[in-house]
């Protein structure tokens, strides 16, 4: 197994956020994580990339149950970008095999290889405030990828983005995820995104946060994004989810329900900081 938590729970002093997690990922596969605002799914990742410590039970990536092992297999995409204003796109992107000890040469040419399969060839020289929003978390998402680790933890990656920015990033990160075929954690507020992106999706109860379903994504799914997300099967499974979701809102000690259509893509960007 890639992630392997066991009787997983967290509290900020006497805030509890998660409460008796059970969860695997095997190799390769894609595990989205949906559930109200302040439920813990943020946390979780924050978890697995050894940033936090449980407050019981266990969290395991690639075998290792300590912080720094799993630091070390784990990259970290979180809601906003976080590129530097003052780096080019190619030395954002490059950060990553930077802070690892690579010389900047050496990272700015295994970075720039990948600007074409990307869609930013040409702007390899551009700043952050030079791109559009779109082109911005592909250079993010590039710089997590580089750093060659095994496990990818996305934190509601296209949180910022447009309705119709978010639904291309949507079907172009598919195509991204399935050619790299690394084990990934993803956090969304959209029930729609975390079906067509993921093998399985993770429904959360309100505060604190407890596993209450599994639905898994219909496969074989389209290859394009609208084909997909109109299809009988993966019509069902989203609402197969969306029940999930409504009962697991109440089963909450502390945190409000979510407006339903709030997973369903139609979502305010400035909710879900704490996941």
């Amino acid at each position: 197994m890639s992630v392997v938590a066991r009787g997983l729970s967290h509290a900020y002093g006497e805030l509890r956020s998660l409460e008796s997690i059970e969860l695997e990922a095997q190799p390769g596969e894609v595990v989205a994580l949906v559930g109200p605002s302040g439920c813990g799914k943020s946390t979780l990742l924050e978890l697995a990339c050894g940033l936090r410590e449980p407050t019981a039970g266990t969290i395991a990536v690639e075998g290792s149950a300590d912080a720094a092992g799993r630091l070390s297999h784990c990259a970290y995409m979180p809601q906003r970008d976080l590129l530097l204003p003052w780096f080019s796109a190619l030395d954002n992107a490059a950060l990553a095999l930077r802070n690892r000890g690579a010389g900047r040469a050496e990272a700015r040419s295994r970075a720039g290889e990948l600007f074409e399969r990307f869609g930013l060839a040409g702007f390899e020289g551009a700043r952050p405030q030079e791109l559009s929003g779109g082109m911005r978390q592909r250079v993010a998402f590039l710089r997590t990828l580089v750093a060659g680790k095994p496990v990818l933890a996305l934190d509601e990656p296209f949180a910022s983005l447009d309705a119709i920015s978010r639904a291309e990033m949507q079907e172009w990160l598919a195509g991204a995820l399935r050619a790299d075929g690394r084990t990934v954690l993803l956090v969304s507020h959209d029930l729609e995104e975390a079906l067509y992106l993921a093998d399985r999706v993770l429904v959360l109860s309100a505060r604190p946060g407890r596993l209450v379903k599994e639905v898994r994504a219909p496969d074989p799914r389209a290859a394009d994004r609208d084909g997909a997300v109109t299809d009988p099967a993966f019509v069902a499974a989203r609402e197969e989810a969306l029940r999930a979701l409504r009962e697991g809102a109440h089963r909450g000690a502390a945190a409000p329900a979510v407006p339903y259509d709030s997973y369903m893509g139609i979502r305010n960007s400035s909710e879900g900081e704490e996941g």
